[in-house]
């Protein structure tokens, strides 16, 4: 059953006589000729059916097949450049493997809830074929980038003991009668790892239990999470814009018919080369009291704050030296104002919110007790990671990138949940 061609592979075939598998997304009839649009998962092409090029059985395929009907088609390549492919297939023959029944989701108009009930059909057609392919060339872009700058992937488990950022997110699960919770970040394996490793890299789900519904969440993501031995904030910083960088050329280079379907701003991405904008958390701070936000210093970013600062630049923005009230115990205090500590926050363009979150860690083992101490953090679960700082401790650093995030920013989707397979939120469970 390979003896076909893939329609991604059409063009080197012009004037042969080619196979196509796959199936019907539409039909349009005109008297002595039809036109049947085909898709084979890699592109969609238009076939051109005439009545006497083909045997009357087939010509009168017109009347039985049926949208997502699965077929087999031999035909003659041709170049077409009035067609969004620039070529077609005149028809000679019809094969069916199976009429579909009344497909549910038509070529019409259909509201979000019945597409998301629908997502296991709804990946067929164009808009998720196209955000899906670019999210598949940005994960292979993400292991391409650290594998060849001599990162070792360690992947981080799914089950844990304890909390990476605090427990108020946390999904919890029984583990054989003990307390297990689904990971939110495999940040603290990777810190192990680099004891070992030097460089690693972690890509995999993460779960977070926050009660939002904002156009900007999901309770499962992905995540690639690098991590540093003898990395300060500002390689790490260096290492995050490099690296986004990195992932839209990529994506601008391998995906510009999906780039083009999704209609987005081409110029917008080319824009995104180093160097990003650095600001301090003040002088982000600033920028929102001059914009009339009435805004208490200490605390975290919402989305309005977000999309307001991100309004001033056309790259993705670096906050760095946070309030230390606002961000988790692991992260190293600034050592000249103890009231900060060294982390930071990229904030794509066009308001579309925090795509990467980062720190310099805290190597002092005394100062990492402390603060579990004081945020009632339990040290005999995380007696292992302080084993870290116990044996060799060095200066170390890292961040992680929300892939969704990303994605939606360099699709220009408006909701995340279009940027994953199978979009889990609050109130979305199936399919």
């Amino acid at each position: 059953m390979t003896d076909h061609v893939l329609v991604k592979d059409v063009p080197q075939y012009v004037e042969k006589e080619i196979t196509l598998r796959g199936w019907v997304y539409n039909i349009r009839k005109s008297g002595k000729i039809w036109f049947l649009i085909f898709r084979d998962g890699t592109n969609w092409i238009q076939c051109v059916i005439v009545r006497n090029e083909v045997s009357e059985d087939v010509f009168e395929m017109k009347n039985t097949l049926t949208q997502e009907s699965s077929i087999e088609i031999r035909g003659v390549v041709k170049s077409a450049p009035r067609q969004a492919f620039g070529y077609e297939i005149l028809v000679k023959d019809i094969k069916i493997f199976q009429i579909a029944e009344s497909y549910p989701i038509a070529l019409k108009e259909h509201g979000i809830e019945f597409l998301l009930d629908n997502r296991h059909l709804w990946l067929r057609s164009h808009k998720p074929h196209a955000i899906l392919t670019i999210r598949s060339e940005v994960e292979k872009a993400c292991r391409d980038f650290f594998d060849e700058r001599d990162f070792v992937l360690v992947d981080s488990p799914m089950f844990t003991p304890n909390a990476a950022e605090g427990t108020t997110t946390l999904f919890e699960t029984d583990y054989f009668g003990r307390k297990a919770y689904l990971t939110q970040s495999g940040q603290l394996y990777s810190e192990a790892a680099i004891m070992a490793f030097h460089k690693t890299y972690c890509f995999g789900p993460c779960f977070r239990a926050e009660k939002s519904k904002t156009r900007r969440h999901l309770t499962e993501f992905w995540m690639i999470e690098p991590e540093m031995a003898f990395y300060d904030i500002f390689d790490t910083m260096d290492l995050a814009e490099e690296f986004v960088s990195y992932l839209v050329q990529r994506v601008l280079k391998k995906c510009q018919n999906q780039l083009t379907f999704l209609k987005r701003d081409f110029n917008r991405l080319e824009a995104i080369v180093p160097p990003f904008p650095r600001i301090t958390y003040d002088e982000a701070v600033e920028i929102l009291k001059k914009k009339g936000f009435n805004f208490t210093w200490g605390e975290d970013f919402g989305a309005p704050h977000e999309t307001a600062i991100s309004e001033d630049f056309d790259k993705p923005i670096m906050i760095w030296k946070w309030p230390a009230e606002a961000k988790a115990f692991y992260m190293k205090r600034d050592p000249e104002d103890e009231r900060y500590v060294l982390g930071v926050d990229m904030i794509a363009p066009e308001g579309y919110g925090e795509i990467i979150g980062g720190s310099q860690r805290e190597e002092d083992i005394n100062k990492l007790l402390a603060r579990l101490k004081k945020e009632n953090l339990p040290e005999e679960v995380f007696n292992w990671f302080l084993d870290i700082r116990r044996y060799g401790s060095v200066p170390h650093a890292g961040f992680g990138l929300g892939l969704e995030r990303t994605l939606q920013w360099i699709c220009g989707v408006h909701h995340i949940r279009e940027c994953i397979p199978w979009p889990r939120t609050m109130v979305r469970l199936n399919p």
